[in-house]
């Protein structure tokens, strides 16, 4: 994982924190996702698996669906992908076969994460393609919202 951001990164991964909050509105685990293009917004998601009662309706799985419509193709290979939290197997698989070159979460998922924390899909050796990750950033602002949903819970 390589630890480095750069200069708009923040200000996508707030808009992603922002698509968090919207899963909220529907009973949905708070994570949000952002793709960007040439310094542009092309796709935009919450969490929405209660909503659809889909359980592939996850922020990251929504918005590359929407980013792929944007760019009329399945190759996001000019994209960096924001998510407010360490996408899990399925999400990580996606991106892979997506193509899409940078990854950027918040919150390290230490029980389902799959760009490093539980299983490495993003740096799978044997895969043709291994986007690189940066982890980490408004990691407290994520895990934050994570946490008041839980605790809202018990």
């Amino acid at each position: 994982m390589t630890p480095a951001f750069f200069g708009r990164d923040e200000y996508f991964m707030r808009l992603a924190l922002r698509e968090a909050e919207r899963s909220l509105e529907h009973d949905d685990v708070p994570v949000g996702c952002v793709i960007a293009r040439d310094g542009e917004v092309i796709a935009a998601a919450p969490n929405e698996r209660e909503l659809r009662g889909d359980p592939t309706a996850h922020c990251e799985v929504l918005a590359l669906r929407e980013a792929s419509a944007a760019v009329g193709g399945w190759r996001l290979d000019d994209c960096v992908l924001y998510v407010t939290l360490e996408p899990c197997a399925m999400c990580a698989g996606a991106i892979v076969l997506a193509r899409v070159p940078r990854v950027v979460y918040g919150a390290a998922d230490p029980k389902a994460g799959a760009a490093g924390s539980v299983l490495d899909v993003t740096g799978e050796p044997r895969f043709n393609h291994r986007p690189e990750v940066a982890g980490g950033l408004l990691a407290e602002e994520s895990a934050g919202l994570l946490r008041e949903f839980f605790a809202s819970r018990r």
